[in-house]
């Protein structure tokens, strides 16, 4: 079997297995898509390509990771995406997960804070001709104020609180999918919902581990 397709198959498997948590047994069509279309190993080192369409999270260097395909998938799920949104994520990466949610969406606006990853990530993003993909240096807690509201914000590394400027940033109606604990452990995948009114309601959805959000 093809290892990308193989790689979605396993995905498919773990949401039925956690459906208890994530309150469903299948994700977003569009999502699942995304997941088969964009070219993983574009996005990993050269001595991780032959690991790059298995089910867990590689090292991209600098004390970094791309993340488990499951989780990239549920993050974007979370967010309730539609074609016309403009969404922001915090810690590019590699910039697999921009590509991720550049497949679904109009506009992407995402910042990394290691100069290094965001050159190979802006790199990397531009070859493969995602031209709705716009990549920033800098601290992510502080969001992206030149380009607000947004309609939904995914946080790929964990904070011990949700950042304040993230949440005035997020468009009332929007989402925003945050790992929320300490170091690597007692981390929950989070769901912020802020409601038409600006009432912000958080929900635990999956227990996980993610690198730290680097201050800058």
């Amino acid at each position: 079997m093809d290892p990308q397709r193989q790689m979605v198959e396993e995905i498919e498997a773990e949401v039925r297995e956690t459906r208890a948590w994530l309150g469903k047994s299948a994700l977003d069509p569009r999502v699942m898509a995304a997941m088969a279309k964009v070219p993983r190993h574009e996005f990993v080192s050269p001595r991780e390509e032959h690991l790059a369409y298995v089910n867990a999270p590689l090292s991209i260097g600098h004390g970094q990771t791309i993340s488990q395909p499951y989780i990239v998938a549920v993050m974007t799920d979370m967010v309730a995406l539609e074609g016309d949104h403009m969404v922001l994520e915090v810690g590019a990466g590699s910039g697999y997960q921009a590509a991720i949610l550049a497949e679904v969406v109009k506009q992407v606006y995402t910042i990394e804070i290691v100069p290094a990853l965001a050159e190979q990530a802006r790199e990397v993003l531009t070859r493969l001709g995602y031209a709705n993909v716009a990549l920033s240096t800098g601290d992510g807690r502080l969001g992206w104020e030149e380009h607000v509201p947004f309609d939904a914000i995914v946080v790929t590394a964990a904070a011990r609180k949700v950042p304040p400027a993230l949440i005035d940033q997020l468009k009332p109606g929007g989402r925003m999918a945050i790992p929320i604990g300490g170091r690597f452990m007692n981390q929950d995948l989070t769901l912020v919902e802020k409601a038409m009114d600006g009432k912000v309601s958080k929900r635990s959805i999956l227990p996980v581990a993610f690198v730290p959000l680097v201050k800058g």
